[in-house]
């Protein structure tokens, strides 16, 4: 079995998951007493806020570019940077260690590939929803259609998440507002929406909605006890 890196912390709350997750999918597939070798470095994510707000995507790059490095130098066969945005700065990570990156993106869009969804909705921060980093990697290397909500929807979708989901809040008010939002989305072509923010499948889960939901979280850990599991 190889050795999965998680670059985390960015929620801790979403990193449990990925942890959790990973674990489950080896006992899945080993049985007994298995479980997933993992390492992980948990930075603060104050500290990455912080940058993210300021615009400071360089600075954020340097930080998380050391703490992959430490993960490498830990017997990481592997790394995945356990949330959506922070992908943003994948390829300068990518350059300081030799170790494949798993890119959630890559993950998501091939689940949404061999699905045949060829137009999805995209929930995530405001970052992930405005920039080019993800949404552009969709529709350029894998000619998937990609919808955001309006302008006020996404604000609305990533003050959710960073005053109450990164901090381990659910409300049935904003997961009423989310179910809004991904009705519209559906509305505007959408055949599927990716929970673009690891932590969003707290909020919404498939029970919630009859519109397929991507949970990019799961889909990234499934990808990676794959990766662990092969020969």
């Amino acid at each position: 079995m190889k050795t999965i890196g998680l670059l985390g912390g960015m929620s801790w709350e979403s990193t449990a998951n990925y942890y959790k997750a990973i674990n489950e999918g080896v006992k899945r597939e080993l049985g007994g007493f298995h479980s997933a070798k993992v390492a992980l470095y948990s930075v603060d994510f104050a500290e990455i806020e912080t940058l993210q707000r300021q615009g400071d995507w360089d600075a954020a790059a340097r930080c998380l570019s050391e703490s992959a490095k430490c993960i490498e130098a830990a017997g990481a066969d592997c790394l995945l940077i356990c949330t959506n945005t922070m992908h943003n700065v994948a390829s300068e990570i990518e350059e300081v260690i030799s170790i494949p990156l798993l890119h959630i993106a890559d993950a998501t869009a091939e689940r949404l590939k061999y699905d045949r969804i060829t137009k999805v909705g995209l929930l995530g921060t405001a970052f992930t929803m405005e920039q080019s980093f993800y949404k552009g990697r969709l529709e350029q290397k894998y000619d998937i259609e990609v919808v955001v909500p309006s302008q006020e929807q996404r604000a609305l979708v990533h003050n959710v998440i960073y005053s109450e989901l990164v901090k381990g809040k659910v409300s049935d008010t904003s997961r009423q507002r989310y179910l809004t939002i991904i009705e519209s989305l559906r509305n505007n072509g959408a055949q599927a929406i990716i929970l673009g923010c690891t932590e969003i499948a707290m909020l919404v889960e498939q029970k919630y909605t009859d519109v397929p939901l991507y949970d990019t979280t799961q889909i990234h850990s499934e990808a990676a006890v794959d990766f662990a599991l092969s020969k």
